[in-house]
């Protein structure tokens, strides 16, 4: 299966919430996608379902294909701690997604899009891998070469998250992947217990 590339409305839909970020398409018609829109009655989800569901929202979040997202769920289970909150924590520590963290890039495929171009360095070095997972101390920042892209200078001109466990300095371009984030600091509205469930059957 190849990365998801079509309308992001409309997987927004499914799921009920804006999770590629602020999208007006969504906030018209924020109801499921289907021929018959509002109207259709949808019975109750069954449990499998709603754990499915759960799965698929979280993938399409971070933009993870299913073989890796299962290599990572075997990496959370075989980590201390609680085993989903370790599996969104290993998310959260993608570059691609510290990259969209740090306002470098409005969306996390631009994030993997300027990582994959080899726009983004982690401690000097160019890194072009989006999956690459950061440890607390590592310095990620625009490539010296790219600091003019005016895609870049946009997104961080536009950039208003701020984020405990990143610092980031706006005249270098560069931030520092502080700490792991605790769950209360990651803010997608995941229920990873479902995910968890949906792997263990």
């Amino acid at each position: 299966m190849a990365r998801y590339t079509g309308p992001k409305t409309k997987i927004a839909r499914k799921f009920g919430e804006a999770i590629f970020g602020d999208d007006k398409s969504f906030e018209k018609r924020n109801y499921p996608p289907g021929q018959h829109g509002n109207a259709r009655r949808r019975g109750k989800k069954s449990e499998y379902a709603i754990q499915l569901m759960e799965k698929q929202k979280a993938k399409y979040t971070y933009g993870i294909l299913e073989r890796q997202f299962r290599n990572m769920f075997k990496k959370a289970t075989a980590a201390p701690g609680i085993t989903g909150q370790v599996l969104l924590q290993l998310c959260e520590s993608r570059l691609d997604n510290v990259v969209y963290r740090m306002g470098i890039s409005p969306s996390r495929s631009g994030a993997r899009q300027l990582v994959s171009h080899r726009h983004i360095t982690v401690n000097g070095e160019k890194v072009n891998i989006p999956s690459y997972q950061l440890k607390p101390g590592d310095v990620v920042a625009v490539r010296e070469k790219s600091k003019s892209l005016g895609a870049i200078n946009d997104s961080l001109a536009n950039a208003s998250h701020v984020y405990e466990w990143i610092t980031w300095n706006g005249d270098k371009k560069e931030g520092t992947y502080v700490a792991i984030p605790s769950r209360l600091q990651i803010p997608e509205n995941i229920n990873e217990q479902f995910i968890v469930e949906l792997y263990s059957k």
